[in-house]
């Protein structure tokens, strides 16, 4: 994406603050290539673990399935890492679920829309699910 190194440049900086709540970077080595990649994502944070997603179409979670040492640029620090890939669409799903529970801002992007008590609607949930993919990272020591 044309952005890319826009982001990449700016979460490096010591501007970074101007994105580091909802974007973080990740560092990994490819599969088949060996090249290490830096990808900016969008972020959430629950407890000691960042959730991210991807549509399926994309390529680079790939990399991440089965769990994998990356490292993480996240508020400013960097981070050692184990990230891994949630591809089941019940379990993307559910991922998705926590993930409006905790920034429900975001289900608006996903075509869900909340509940009177604020749940997401867990219909067009499942409905979301089925193009995403979720990336649970970890830092190490966390």
């Amino acid at each position: 994406m044309w952005f890319n190194p826009i982001m990449i440049w700016l979460a490096r900086s010591p501007l970074h603050g101007l994105v580091s709540k909802q974007v973080m970077l990740i560092t990994y080595t490819g599969r088949k290539s060996g090249q290490t990649y830096t990808v900016p994502v969008n972020y959430i944070q629950n407890g000691d673990q960042f959730l991210t997603t991807s549509y399926r179409q994309r390529t680079w979670w790939r990399n991440l399935r089965g769990g994998v040492p990356v490292t993480i640029r996240v508020q400013g620090r960097n981070l050692k890492a184990v990230a891994e890939t949630v591809e089941e669409v019940d379990a993307v799903a559910e991922n998705l679920m926590t993930l409006f529970r905790i920034a429900p801002q975001y289900a608006r992007y996903y075509a869900v829309t909340l509940e009177e008590d604020g749940r997401p609607n867990p219909q067009e949930v499942v409905k979301a699910a089925q193009d995403k993919v979720i990336v649970h990272t970890r830092g190490i020591g966390a």
